[in-house]
């Protein structure tokens, strides 16, 4: 199993927790109220300079699952290029089952 991690804009939280969820993908954990300085976009400090947060999605799931969650980040960055969306992946284990 993975992990995969996507970090974006607050404002465009609704765009892509819609396109995660019609792609499939209902089983998620949203932290909100992330700041922070991305290579993309601009910062997201929650300051007056550097108004709004960022949003992050953790998503648990099947190695053959990471493609096409990939190519959905990439499709919604073409579609929302300020939302600044960046997807990581890391390995994942089960512990207390």
């Amino acid at each position: 199993m993975k992990m995969f991690l996507v970090f974006y804009a607050e404002t465009s939280d609704e765009n892509v927790l819609d396109a995660f969820k019609k792609a499939g993908f209902k089983a998620y954990t949203k932290m909100s109220g992330l700041m922070g300085e991305g290579e993309e976009s601009e910062p997201k400090l929650g300051t007056h300079y550097w108004p709004g947060n960022n949003n992050a999605l953790l998503l648990a799931v099947r190695d053959e699952k990471i493609q096409p969650l990939c190519e959905l980040v990439r499709k919604l960055k073409v579609e929302h290029p300020r939302a600044g969306l960046r997807a990581f992946t890391f390995p994942l284990e089960e512990e207390c089952v």
